[in-house]
């Protein structure tokens, strides 16, 4: 769970890297929250279709893939309005 938390800082730092843009959410917590989401997210994708085993996590690079893909998400919400943009 540590490894994930850790791993889900590095991705959402390293997402908002890759993907700069007026509608990504603010903040060092915000940050913390995408990286931890995406790698939750590629961690369950990943033990799903049988890359990782029930134990194990995901990775650098599939974290920051999962966390890019929330990111997108989060941008397409905000775009809808659907959502609020905390960084307006």
């Amino acid at each position: 769970m540590l490894w994930i938390l850790f791993v889900g800082l590095v991705a959402g730092v390293i997402a908002r890297l890759l993907s700069p843009g007026p509608n990504n959410p603010g903040g060092f917590l915000l940050t913390i929250v995408l990286g931890v989401a995406g790698a939750f997210l590629a961690t369950f994708i990943g033990q799903t279709i049988g890359w990782y085993q029930p134990d194990q996590g995901a990775g650098f690079i599939t974290a920051t893939i999962g966390a890019l893909l929330v990111l997108f998400i989060w941008n397409r919400l905000v775009a809808a309005r659907a959502i609020g943009d905390p960084g307006a």
